[in-house]
């Protein structure tokens, strides 16, 4: 076994991760390191994210790709504390500063008012009646 592999295990127990996920990881890994023949520690982002892209170009189905995703996130993280953009979440996109007129509502001279509570009582005993009516008794 290498000895990435080793620290990849290391770190994934250390994590809490059960041993099934574990087996599903590094085979995610396995599958980059056979794609490209060669240790995933070489490899730069943009074939990380090539090899990505083309397990989507290839029909992976969205649950086969989130665990190689997470998998490779994981080795690259955790295991090789690397922080690339390809794994950290998308930034909101920009607020507009303004609103262009044509896109700004009018307030309604009548706001409409709060919902109402409901009777939640009154519904209780509306049940119970209903339930009081028929021949089965209510808490069966």
């Amino acid at each position: 076994m290498s000895p990435l592999r080793q620290q990849m295990i290391d770190e994934m127990t250390l994590a809490g991760l059960s041993p099934t996920t574990q087996a599903i990881y590094i085979k995610a890994v396995l599958g980059l390191a056979t794609y490209y023949h060669r240790s995933p520690d070489e490899l730069s982002e943009e074939q990380v994210r090539s090899y990505l892209l083309s397990m989507r170009e290839r029909g992976a189905a969205r649950g086969t790709f989130k665990a190689n995703h997470y998998g490779i996130q994981f080795l690259y993280r955790n295991t090789l504390n690397r922080d690339w953009a390809l794994f950290s979440k998308k930034d909101p996109p920009p607020q507009a500063e303004a609103a262009p007129q044509s896109a700004q509502r009018c307030p309604s001279p009548q706001s409409p008012s709060p919902p109402e509570e409901p009777d939640l009582q009154g519904l209780l005993n509306r049940h119970l009646r209903l339930r009081a009516d028929q021949s089965a008794p209510v808490f069966a």
